[in-house]
């Protein structure tokens, strides 16, 4: 069996998540974790086929992939499980990540190195992100990671608890501003080396001629 990246269990139920962003801004002893026991099944089927697909198992983070891509009913991935409430912040140190079913690690020692490979501090992973959430210094809810459980995926109505933060409209707003600026960044880029390369043709004013 391959490896799978984003793929992890809660460590008191066993309950099996996908790990949507590793680290949350300004809180980076805390993720956004996403149930699959407790999703519709054609949600559920539409998840995992993603999730093994070569464009997620390449990504830093599995919400990245979910931000650009659609269930089969039209809806955007990332958004439709905010709105439904699905989308939890737990605590990364009770998220053990099973690349393999004999490979185990705590998310929050991964985070670890992955951040010394990165030559960063673990609070800096979120900086490599597009789409992350925005940073809530404010929050003071406590995360009871207990709240996941393995339910059947026969229920449509999202499991609501005290635990669940999930995202606003707003931090997808900021998003997209974040994920267009730096589009723009780049293509001006792009545009400066391209001209450095062909420097574009002067326009002709009325009467003058441009030699070829």
């Amino acid at each position: 069996m391959k490896n799978l990246k984003h793929v992890a269990k809660m460590q008191n139920t066993g309950a099996k998540v996908l790990v949507v962003f590793r680290t949350l801004p300004g809180e980076s002893n805390y993720s956004l974790v996403l149930p699959v026991a407790q999703l519709p099944d054609s949600y559920h089927d539409s998840v995992m086929s993603l999730v093994e697909s070569e464009e997620a198992q390449q990504s830093f983070e599995f919400g990245e992939i979910m931000f650009a891509r659609m269930f089969p009913d039209g809806r955007p991935m990332l958004r439709a499980m905010r709105a439904d409430g699905r989308l939890v912040k737990v605590a990364t140190d009770t998220v053990i990540m099973t690349p393999t079913p004999q490979a185990n690690i705590p998310l929050s020692q991964l985070n670890v190195l992955i951040a010394e490979q990165k030559n960063c501090t673990v609070d800096e992973l979120c900086t490599f992100v597009q789409g992350a959430p925005a940073a809530q210094r404010d929050s003071k809810v406590k995360i009871e990671e207990g709240k996941i459980n393995e339910t059947p995926r026969t229920s449509v109505d999202p499991v609501k608890t005290p635990s669940n933060q999930p995202l606003t409209d707003l931090d997808i707003a900021k998003s997209l501003r974040s994920q267009a600026d730096g589009l723009y960044k780049e293509a001006a880029r792009l545009r400066k080396q391209a001209d450095e390369l062909d420097p574009p043709k002067k326009k002709a004013k009325v009467g003058e001629t441009i030699d070829a």
